[in-house]
């Protein structure tokens, strides 16, 4: 997928254009796997990134510098002790491989001139980044180490001398001819197998690109033209997203499988389109990865406090079952001459209703002291009955607070909506947090979703329930209108007037958005209750996005956008 060969060779012609003779400037290493050389050339600074994780093997071009560690890790400094002011003489490709060698003259600390060479080997999770010595051609280091624990026929350790991974029983793609195409394609149910087994650099979906034909002729001019456009520098570089804008793939020329399934991008050059692939998808990886931590979290919290909801209306149950408690006080202290010290019960007339009731006795006390003990498990059990009640009406506003920040969860889109919520969920105590200077999270500005309906008025959406607050206390003016799901988590959406009167249009277009922004976003019919700003009120003390309101009425809608959605911003 993605870096294979071909898209290799891409990025070795692009890399050699734009770095050539061009001087190391500055080295970092923003990530255990990533490496940043900014490069001085003709056309000015160039940001070379490369990285060897397994989801992210790549090379490319960025422009802007990532976050560093404060405390360079052991391979960034060897690469600065070795690299530092090294000029870029060559860059290379290893026989049509994934591997990229560049090729680096220095200064030793003598004051000889050496050579050196970078090598990335971009090969998914076996993917690594080495420095060696051009003339001894042993390792000097590399950004991961492989021992023999872990590979026995190639380790990479300094100090060893390179060896490059085993080779494949495969043609390089720059040496086929058309024969070799004929042999691979002629009378084969499924030629891009053949493809993809025997022609060296080239990936699945490419495989299948230039098999589509299943004509030798035209297998053949579609890899050469591929070949060409890179050589003179006409590639059309392209990535594919899916329905949730998530990337899917990407190469230096348009992917047959993927035409009619997903989105194709284009993009002017191999780094923009790469850069563009990888950050997106590993913002997409980190936002789930993030948000379902986060959600993990709150599962913990409502796990908990379900169970303390049962215990505490078992509790209310058998508080608010004590009648019998005052009723055996009353008859034992209106018969205090039946029952001697010692027993353990005593039979006595109900005199309400002429029964006969059993009341047992603690055999230590008197009659008179068991009554008063009865009084007192009564007076108790009333003011249990007041305490579990706050306690429940607690616990439910806390349930009800957690399922509304668990539902922003499930549709964050970015790191930044993530973070937010995080924040939001210390400041409330749910997550314990050691603030400090470098850990705290910076306090944004409100970025509520904005739409605009088919009318021209303006609606906005809280992202999270610190916005809510601030759209509905703050923002809104007192006239205009407040939408909310009916007992259903969502966020506040808020129909700004500008003192005109909403059209019934205006209104059911605001309730649908209102809709959307909820836990009903996949549901229809979902009732969505709107009133004026007005009527919205805070009660003291109580979590973020949590309100009260009157004079509402109900619209029943089906969750959707404006056709405007694709405009869909932030204020």
């Amino acid at each position: 997928m993605s870096f294979d060969g071909i898209a290799t060779y891409a990025a070795v012609k692009e890399l050699k254009t734009k770095l050539q003779l061009g001087k190391i400037e500055k080295i970092y290493q923003p990530q255990p796997e990533q490496l940043l050389l900014i490069i001085h050339t003709k056309q000015g600074k160039q940001k070379l990134f490369m990285s060897a994780g397994g989801n992210h093997s790549a090379v490319y071009l960025i422009n802007e510098t990532p976050e560093n560690p404060a405390i360079p890790p052991v391979f960034c400094m060897v690469l600065r002790k070795h690299l530092n002011a090294a000029r870029i003489t060559d860059i290379q490709q290893y026989q049509n491989d994934r591997i990229i060698e560049i090729f680096m003259e220095t200064v030793n600390e003598l004051g000889f001139s050496v050579n050196k060479k970078l090598i990335i080997e971009l090969m998914g999770k076996h993917s690594n980044i080495l420095l060696t010595d051009v003339t001894t051609g042993k390792i000097i280091d590399s950004i991961k180490h492989v021992s023999i624990d872990v590979n026995r026929a190639r380790q990479v350790l300094p100090g060893k001398s390179y060896e490059y991974p085993p080779a494949q029983d495969k043609v390089p793609f720059c040496m086929i001819t058309e024969s070799d195409m004929e042999r691979l394609i002629s009378d084969e149910p499924q030629p891009e197998r053949r493809v993809l087994s025997e022609i060296q650099g080239v990936s699945p979906a490419l495989a299948e690109t230039i098999a589509c034909s299943r004509d030798p002729i035209i297998c053949f001019d579609k890899l050469r033209e591929i070949i060409s456009s890179i050589d003179n520098g006409n590639t059309t570089p392209v990535v594919y997203i899916d329905s949730d804008s998530k990337p899917v793939d990407f190469h230096i020329t348009p992917l047959v499988p993927f035409e009619k399934t997903y989105v194709r991008l284009n993009f002017n050059t191999f780094s923009e389109a790469a850069h563009y692939f990888f950050s997106h998808r590993e913002t997409s990886n980190t936002v789930k990865q993030k948000s379902n931590d986060l959600l993990k979290i709150i599962r913990t919290h409502l796990s908990k406090l379900r169970l303390k909801t049962q215990r505490l209306r078992e509790d209310l149950h058998k508080a608010e079952n004590s009648d019998k408690y005052r009723l055996y006080g009353e008859l034992l202290m209106a018969n205090l001459n039946i029952p001697n010290t010692g027993d353990t019960s005593v039979n006595v007339v109900n005199y309400y209703d002429g029964s006969t009731v059993r009341i047992p006795l603690d055999p230590k006390y008197p009659p008179a002291k068991n009554a008063q003990n009865f009084y007192k498990k009564y007076g108790k059990s009333k003011t249990a009955i007041k305490e579990k009640k706050i306690q429940l009406d607690e616990v439910s506003r806390q349930i009800e607070y957690l399922e509304s920040v668990s539902s922003y969860l499930e549709r964050v889109k970015t790191i930044e909506e993530t973070d937010l919520l995080k924040q939001e969920l210390i400041d409330s105590g749910f997550i314990r947090y050691k603030k400090t200077k470098r850990g705290q999270i910076k306090k944004n500005k409100p970025k509520p979703y904005s739409y605009t309906l088919s009318s021209g008025k303006t609606v906005l959406v809280g992202r999270n329930n610190k916005e809510n607050d601030w759209l509905t206390l703050k923002k809104a003016a007192s006239s205009d209108l407040w939408f909310h799901t009916k007992d259903i988590p969502g966020s506040h959406t808020i129909l700004i007037l500008n003192g005109e009167n909403p059209t019934k249009e205006d209104l059911f277009e605001a309730a649908s958005i209102a809709a959307f922004h909820s836990k009903g976003s996949d549901s229809e019919n979902v009732p969505v209750d709107y009133t004026k700003i007005r009527y919205v009120k805070k009660p003291s003390g109580s979590n973020p996005g949590m309100v009260i309101f009157t004079n509402n009425k109900t619209l029943y809608v089906n969750p959707q956008l404006p056709a405007s959605a694709s405009a869909e911003s932030h204020i």
